[in-house]
Parts: structure tokens; C-alpha cells; sequence
């Protein structure tokens, strides 16, 4: 397979493993719910590099829908390049516009995507894929990207968006019309695409001109131009007329034993004179309950970016902002309808955020066909809660401006919203006063010695059980307390004190010091992982 090769790539290729787990911190008066929690509708404020890596602890493996809307590198967008990858060349690049004179930003973006992209695809679930918004500037390099992380033989397709209604007079070459979408699965054998919902207008093509007791019919043509060795053959209609053949070039699609076993079923029309060129039934309780999407979405079906602006203004009447690459909700929809279950409870995650079309979005397909769908945004900028949580409020409570009815009364709904804390230091923690807080150190440690999902609910504090993966269960001694820290370890009184342990389960028990001998330690079954000073990796 060609590689993408581009300036800095040498440096960004595993830059992710090096991005520190950072909190996660509740913040109750942003958020729209009785109890603040991880396992709700999120809503995180800050760089979402490191807020994906906050979230592979808990959702690792478990997103089955991501939608992405990057930066489209036009040069007009004011971004600039802020990941503190250890180099002098990517140093020099920190916080500085990218702009259409930048003869280095498509290696930016690039430099900027792939970390991203490669803990996206650590976050997917396996039936999982992701959409990718983007135009002509940058979709070249993305192809060839995504190859490179997510395997070329795992593309689905890339569709073209009719993003305007109107061609635009002042373009000095071409009105640009389109956005593309580019789709891939994490494991394409493993995802299973929706259907698209029937409309009225397709299935009033068919009728039932005979009154077939078996429902309404359209007529399918009996020719085709694969040639069919038993496809070349004269036809008598009932009415008596004589058909010498099909149409040059073309041949009969069943042999002359099937059609009469076709014309004895009644699934042959003839037309109202019975002389007619035979007609295949084709009955409409035949036809799949939904419609395989095409690659090309016109403003029509899925709404343009005029619509996206003005539904926005529907929900800030008086205080819009103008903002580009906007995103209306029935675009989202479709790439929801097309990626998640109503039937099952899914994960939808947008870490470009924005103005949060993807919140509406999964709100509104839930309001109509009660999915359990919930999402996780990401916004980076200072407006994540002024813009995107507040267009979620208003959406949930109710947008009096709104024209139409279910938004005006509120899609319902909760939130919960946190912002991107400090980093969690194990080698320094018991220096200085900032330690994290229990369940922060145990989401890491869990998800690190085990990487399995860590279930905040399971944690025991009195007996320090932190959670079960499938060898062992998981124990942390720990207090964010320097003073607590330096008492607590693990001695024989308390391994004997530990819960019991299933059969075929081992104890991993993280704490700061032990006063046992590996005698002891393998009789109570016992892995000890010392804190601060390692991370314990699972390899029985």
C-alpha cells in the first residue's frame, strides 16, 4: 500500500501513546441533569486530543458511530497547530494561524489529524464506523490517511453532499456545490448499514391494476443484456400474439420452464389485452422495509448549509454568530439512521463539536423513533458552553422561535458537562499538593492494567474493589491524601480481608507499598502493582 509521507510524521506517528490521561472534571452548573455522570449525554470542554484519551478508560472500544467535521485547511479558518510534540520543528509551529501563505499547513493538518484519528479508531466499537466531513482541499490527504490507520480494505465509500441550492455568480472558476463525506468502518465484515426509511412517493409506484389478492405490484422487465444461453426464444401472449424475441442484444431473464411456471403463478402480466411484452411482478411486501443509501445526498433530502444557519437562529434568535461550515441536523440523521440501531443502546461521538448539529441530531432521531441513542461532543473552543451546551439546552427545554413543533416544546433529554482537568501524574504523585481523586487514579490504573471498559458503579471504597476484568479482579489502595498515602499498604491483615475471589480470577491490588513475600502474595493469589512507581501490565 502507497504511504502518505509529509513534514513531521516522524513525530506524530505515536504521539497519542505519549498523550498524558488527563481528568475529567464535573461541572454541575453547566450541566442539565439531577446527578452529574460519565455514563450520560456528555458534553467535554477542551482539546479533544486529550479528552479522547480521557475517554478510552471508560468507552474505549464501545463507540459505534463517530461524525467528525475537522477543519477543512482552506486557509481562512484562523486554526492553528497547538499539540506539544517533543521537537523543535513542531515547537516552532505552536499556536500560529495556518493561512493560505503557510507553504507547510497541509503537513499541519496532517500533523494535527492522525493522533486523533488514531485514538478514534481506538474508541470504535468493532461493528463501529466513522463519517468524515471535508471539501476538496484537504480530501486527498485524508484518503490516503485513513488507508494508512483504518486499512484501505475497510473504505465504505465517499458521498457527495449537494451542500447549496443555489449556484454562487461570483466564483471565478467553478460554483462549488459539494462537500464530501468519507466513510470507513472499523472492521468492514463487522458493520451492518441501516436502510433509509421508505417515502409515500415510492410506494405509490406500485399498484394492483389485476387486483392481485397479494398486494400491489409494478412491472419488471423480463429482459436484460447478460447473455443467458436459454434467453433466446418466441413468446405467445395469451391474447395470441406472437413475440419472435427479446429486444436486440438483449435476453429473456428465465429459461421457458420458468417463465410458464412464473405465468402459471400469476406472476406474469400480459397488460389489460393480454398481448402486451411480459411484465415480472414485482410486489411491494417483496421489497426490503428501507432503501440502500446512494453516494450522493442532495439538499433536498438531507438539507443544505442555508437551512443549517437558519435553524441555528431559530435557536438564538438574539444572540447568532456567524459561523462556517455549518451542518444541518437531517444530515446527521441520515448518518445516524445509516450507523446506529433504535433497538439498541449506542454511542455517538463528535469531537469537532461545534455548535452541536450532531446533540440535536441524536436527540431529534431518538424524539422520533425512540432510539437510546446518546452522544459525547467534544469542543475545544471558549464558546463549548456558550454555543454548544446552550444550543443542547434549548434543544432538551424547548427553542420558543423554533417552526417546528417537537423543537419548540423540547426533545427532552439530559447532559452532563465536564471540563478537561490536570494531567494524572503517577510518577509524581505523591508530590505536591494536586493528587487525583479515587475514582480518577482507579478509571486509570483499571483501564491500563486491564483495557477493559471501567464502570464507575462497581467501585467499592470500603473494601478498595475498583472492578473485574476477565482474569482478574482489580483493587486500589490509595487516598488523595499525602499523609493517608504514606500508612497505607498492603500487609497480611488485608490480604486476608479482600473479598472473596472467584475460581478462576486472580487479585491485581495496586497500593503503595507491601509488607508480604511472594509466598504469601501467590497463596492469597495476589498480583501487587506498586504505586506511583509502575503500571502494572497484565500479561497471564
Amino acid at each position: 500500500m502507497a504511504q502518505l509521507q509529509f513534514k513531521g510524521k516522524t513525530f506524530v506517528q505515536n504521539h497519542h501513546l505519549l498523550v498524558k490521561y488527563h481528568e475529567l472534571v464535573p461541572v454541575k452548573e453547566k450541566s442539565l441533569t439531577d446527578k452529574v455522570s460519565l455514563h450520560d449525554n456528555l458534553i467535554i470542554h477542551g482539546d479533544n486530543l486529550k479528552a479522547l484519551k480521557a475517554l478510552l478508560p471508560l468507552y474505549a472500544g464501545k463507540i459505534k458511530c463517530i461524525y467528525i467535521d475537522p477543519p477543512y485547511n482552506t486557509g481562512n479558518e484562523n486554526w492553528a497547530y497547538n499539540d506539544n510534540v517533543n521537537s523543535p520543528m513542531m515547537q516552532e509551529w505552536l499556536g500560529k494561524v495556518v493561512d493560505r501563505e503557510d507553504l507547510t499547513r497541509h503537513d499541519k493538518w496532517l500533523c494535527m489529524m492522525m493522533p486523533r484519528l488514531k485514538l478514534l479508531r481506538e474508541l470504535m466499537a468493532e461493528g463501529g464506523v466513522i463519517f468524515i466531513s471535508i471539501d476538496d482541499n484537504e480530501v486527498h490527504h485524508l484518503r490516503m490517511l485513513m488507508d494508512e490507520i483504518f486499512g484501505e480494505h475497510n473504505f465504505i465509500a465517499t458521498v457527495i453532499w449537494e451542500k447549496v441550492y443555489s449556484p454562487k455568480s461570483t466564483a471565478k472558476y467553478f460554483s462549488e456545490n459539494h462537500d464530501f463525506i468519507v466513510v470507513y468502518a472499523k472492521s468492514k465484515p463487522q458493520w451492518e448499514i441501516g436502510l433509509l426509511p421508505r417515502t409515500s412517493a415510492q410506494d405509490a409506484r406500485y399498484s394492483n391494476p389485476d387486483q392481485d389478492p397479494r398486494g400491489d405490484w409494478k412491472p419488471g422487465d423480463l429482459s436484460a443484456r447478460n447473455p443467458y444461453s436459454k434467453g433466446k426464444y418466441s413468446i405467445k401472449c395469451p391474447g395470441g400474439r406472437m413475440i419472435l424475441g427479446p429486444p436486440p442484444g438483449n435476453y429473456w431473464r428465465y429459461s421457458e420452464d420458468s417463465l410458464r411456471r412464473l405465468d402459471k403463478d400469476r406472476r406474469i402480466w400480459w397488460g389489460e389485452d393480454a398481448n402486451q411484452v411480459p411484465a415480472i411482478k414485482r410486489f411491494l411486501s417483496e421489497v426490503k422495509q428501507g432503501l440502500v443509501p446512494e453516494t450522493i445526498w442532495t439538499y433536498g433530502e438531507v438539507g443544505h448549509t442555508q437551512e443549517a444557519k437558519k435553524e441555528l437562529l431559530q435557536i438564538f434568535p438574539n444572540d447568532y454568530r456567524e459561523f462556517t461550515t455549518l451542518k444541518p441536523t437531517k444530515l446527521i440523521e441520515r448518518i445516524l439512521r445509516l450507523s446506529t440501531d433504535p433497538e439498541e443502546e449506542t454511542l455517538v461521538l463528535d469531537s469537532f463539536a461545534g455548535t452541536a448539529p450532531s446533540a440535536q441530531a441524536t436527540l431529534s432521531l431518538n424524539a422520533k423513533d425512540g432510539g437510546n441513542r446518546r452522544f459525547i461532543l467534544v469542543e475545544c473552543e471558549d464558546y463549548a458552553d456558550s454555543i454548544t451546551a446552550e444550543r443542547v439546552r434549548r434543544v432538551i427545554i424547548g427553542a420558543p422561535q423554533a417552526k417546528d413543533e417537537a423543537l419548540r416544546n423540547g426533545l427532552g433529554g439530559t447532559f452532563s458537562f465536564f471540563e478537561l482537568g490536570k494531567p494524572i501524574e503517577l510518577e509524581s504523585i505523591l508530590e505536591g499538593p494536586d493528587l487525583p481523586t479515587y475514582n480518577e487514579l482507579a478509571r486509570y490504573v483499571f483501564y491500563t492494567a486491564t483495557g477493559e471498559e471501567f464502570d464507575d458503579s462497581a467501585v467499592n471504597r470500603e473494601t478498595r474493589f475498583i472492578g473485574e476484568s476477565r482474569n482478574c479482579q482489580v483493587f486500589l489502595f490509595y487516598e488523595p491524601d499525602i499523609e493517608k498515602l504514606k500508612s497505607l499498604a498492603l500487609t497480611l491483615e488485608v490480604a486476608e480481608a479482600l473479598p472473596p475471589l472467584k475460581p478462576d480470577k486472580r487479585r491485581l491490588v495496586f497500593a503503595p507499598t507491601k509488607y508480604l513475600d511472594q509466598d504469601h502474595l501467590d497463596r492469597q493469589r495476589i498480583d501487587f502493582a506498586q504505586l506511583p512507581f509502575e503500571i502494572y501490565e497484565l500479561t497471564r
